[in-house]
């Protein structure tokens, strides 16, 4: 018996959604002070800046052509124009971005 790939798709949206519904019945529950949903900020942090840091520093495919001090400069870039923007992702990700295409293009990998 084959299973078509729309019964995937069906099983992954009942199963992604049914958590986004679960989220929002019990969202007005939860103290988003306490302790345990302030270890579950920190992790989430955690793991990003681990997801981060491995990019620039052990990259694969493309981003591993790179010189490791082109992908320093250009977190450094997105870092400094976070901060000068008032705290703004998405200049700092653009600027951080666009500087490592500069850099790439105008010195080379």
């Amino acid at each position: 018996m084959t299973v078509s790939a729309w019964w995937f798709l069906l099983v992954g949206a009942l199963v992604t959604y049914g958590w986004r519904a679960a989220g929002v019945a019990l969202s007005g529950k939860i103290d988003p002070n306490s302790a345990l949903m302030r270890w579950v900020a920190c992790v989430a942090y955690a793991l990003l800046a681990g997801l981060i840091a491995r990019l620039i520093v052990a990259p694969q495919g493309a981003l591993g052509d790179t010189a490791l001090w082109m992908r320093l400069s250009s977190a450094g870039v997105a870092l400094l124009v976070y901060f000068i923007f008032r705290r703004s992702i998405v200049l700092g990700v653009t600027a951080g971005a666009l500087w490592l295409v500069a850099v790439t293009t105008l010195v080379g990998a």
